[in-house]
C-alpha cells in the first residue's frame, strides 16, 4: 500500500473516487450521529451541487459503501473498537464515520486496499477536528486490512450485526435456527422487484428479469429504474414481491368501493386501482399523497386521495379495506439496513398502540360482510399475529377469513408454506431461495384477512 502524504493538498474533487467516499461517509455520519434514514440522507447528499458532479459509477459506489457499512455495522464496530486501546478519541469530528466507511470497503467491497486506506486518510486530513488523528487512522485501517481474514472468519450476522434487543426478540419468536437464517438473509442486498400491469413474461424478457411464482418480476441487475422500457409509459411499478401479496389476497372486484389506509407510497394502491374498483387512498401526509398521485398519473390509474389521519376519517362504509399499518419495518432490513439501528424497543411499543387503534377504526369503516386485510412489513409478532388475536378477543363484529388453498395457489409452492395454522401470512427474509444470490429472498411481511359480520 502506498503511503498518504500530508503534504498533498489537492482539492477533494480532483482526486478520483474521493467525492464518492465523502458522500458515503456523510450518509453514515447522519445515521451514527442523528439516526437519520440512510436512503433519505443519500438522496439529499447526492442532490447537492457536489453530489450531482458524480458519475453514475461513483454514485453507485457511494451507495454501496454506505449500505455495506450499515449492513455490517456490528462487525465493523467490533473490528475498530477491539483495536483501539482507549476507544475513539474525543472531539475527533467525523473520524468514526470515516473509519466505518473505510473498514466497509476493506472487508466487504471489491475495492483495492490502497484505495480504501489512502482515500479514507485523505478524508481525515480534510476534517478540521479529525486531522490530528491521521496516524491513528492510517495505522488502524492498515491493521484491519492485514487481519481481514481473521475478522471475516468470525462472521455472526445474528449476534454481531443485529442489535441485541432485536436478535433476542427473533430468537424468542422463531427459535435460534430461524433467527440465524433471518439475520443471514438480511446481510444480502435486496433485489429490485416490479409489479406489471400485464404480460409479466414479456416484461421479464424486455427488462432482463425473471417471473416469480407470485407473478412479480425480479430484475437480475441494478440499474436506473426511470430509464428502463415501460417506466414512462406506466406499464409497471417497483414493489417488493412480499408487499404485492396483501392487495392480491384481498381479491378486489371491479366496481367495489375500497379504502386503502396509510396508502403512501402507493404500490398497493396501484394494484387495487388496476382492478377497476373505486379506490379511496387515505394518508396523513399530503406530501406523500402528492407523490402517490404523480405515480397514479404515470400509471394512468384513477384514485381518490384524502389527506387525513385515518383515525379521523368519516367516510365509508366500504366493501373492503387494506390497512398497511405503520410499523417498525423490521421485515425490510435487507432493503433498508438502517432500520435495524434506528428503531428501538420503545418504537415498537408506540406503534403497536397505534396499530390497535387503526384496526378498530378499519372495522368501523367496513360494511356488513366487508373484508379487511391488515398487514405490516414487520417481523415482530406484536405488530402481526398478536394484534389480530387481541382484536378478535375484544371485538365480536369481526372474525377470521383464513387464507385458503386458492390463496396458496396464488403464492406458489414456496410461499404457500408461509401460511400459518390460523390462515395468516408470515413471510420471512430467507424465503424464495435461489442459487443466484441476486434473485433470492423476500421482505418479511405479515397479513391477515378478516370479515365483518
Amino acid at each position: 500500500m502506498s503511503d498518504y502524504s500530508a503534504e498533498d493538498t489537492s482539492p477533494l474533487e480532483e482526486i478520483p473516487g474521493l467525492m464518492a467516499r465523502q458522500c458515503a461517509m456523510l450518509a453514515i455520519d447522519d445515521l451514527l450521529v442523528r439516526s437519520l434514514p440512510l436512503d433519505e440522507s443519500l438522496d439529499r447528499i447526492l442532490s447537492t451541487p457536489e453530489g450531482k458532479t458524480l458519475s453514475e459509477r461513483d454514485r453507485g459506489l457511494a451507495r454501496a459503501i454506505a449500505m455495506a457499512a450499515t449492513r455490517r455495522l456490528g462487525t465493523i464496530g467490533d473490528a475498530l473498537m477491539s483495536r483501539l486501546e482507549k476507544g475513539l478519541p474525543n472531539h475527533s469530528g467525523r473520524l468514526e464515520s470515516i473509519l466505518v466507511a473505510g473498514v466497509a470497503q476493506l472487508l466487504y467491497l471489491d475495492v483495492p486496499d490502497h484505495a480504501a486506506v489512502d482515500l479514507s486518510v485523505r478524508l481525515v486530513q480534510a476534517d478540521p477536528e479529525a486531522r490530528r488523528f491521521i496516524k491513528l487512522a492510517n495505522g488502524l485501517l492498515r491493521t484491519i486490512a492485514r487481519e481481514r481474514e481473521t475478522i471475516l472468519a468470525n462472521d455472526d450476522p445474528l449476534h454481531r450485526d443485529t442489535p441485541e434487543w432485536l436478535a433476542q426478540k427473533w430468537v424468542k419468536a422463531y427459535g435460534e435456527d430461524t433467527a440465524k437464517k433471518i439475520a443471514s438473509a438480511n446481510m444480502q442486498e435486496a433485489s429490485v422487484d416490479i409489479t406489471v400491469k400485464q404480460d409479466a413474461a414479456l416484461w421479464a424478457e424486455r427488462l432482463d428479469g425473471v417471473v416469480l411464482p407470485t407473478g412479480s418480476l425480479r430484475l437480475k441487475g441494478r440499474t436506473n429504474i426511470t430509464a428502463l422500457p415501460g417506466y414512462t409509459d406506466g406499464a409497471w411499478w417497483v414493489q417488493d414481491a412480499a408487499a404485492a401479496l396483501p392487495a392480491m389476497l384481498l381479491n378486489v372486484k371491479p366496481g367495489e368501493k375500497i379504502a386503502d389506509l396509510c396508502a403512501a407510497p402507493g404500490g398497493k394502491t396501484a394494484q387495487l386501482a388496476h382492478t377497476r374498483a373505486e379506490i379511496v387512498a387515505i394518508d396523513r401526509s399530503a406530501k406523500r399523497l402528492e407523490r402517490l398521485s404523480e405515480n397514479m398519473r404515470r400509471l394512468e390509474l384513477s384514485v381518490e386521495t384524502v389527506a387525513i389521519d385515518a383515525l379521523a376519517y368519516q367516510g365509508g362504509p366500504f366493501d373492503a379495506i387494506l390497512l398497511d399499518a405503520p410499523c417498525t419495518a423490521t421485515g425490510t432490513i435487507r432493503r433498508h439496513p438502517d432500520v435495524a439501528w434506528t428503531k428501538e424497543l420503545v418504537d415498537l411499543q408506540k406503534l403497536t398502540s397505534l396499530q390497535a387503534r387503526l384496526l378498530k377504526k378499519a372495522v368501523d369503516m367496513l360494511k356488513s360482510g366487508g373484508r379487511l386485510i391488515y398487514c405490516t412489513c414487520s417481523l415482530e409478532p406484536e405488530e402481526g399475529e398478536l394484534q389480530i388475536t387481541a382484536l378478535l378477543e375484544t371485538d365480536d363484529r369481526i372474525k377470521r377469513a383464513p387464507f385458503n388453498r386458492n390463496d396458496m395457489a396464488l403464492l406458489g409452492p414456496e410461499l404457500s408454506r408461509a401460511i400459518n395454522g390460523r390462515g395468516e401470512l408470515r413471510t420471512l427474509p430467507y424465503m424464495l431461495p435461489n442459487e443466484d444470490a441476486r434473485l433470492q429472498g423476500i421482505d418479511g411481511f405479515f397479513a391477515a384477512r378478516l370479515i365483518r359480520s
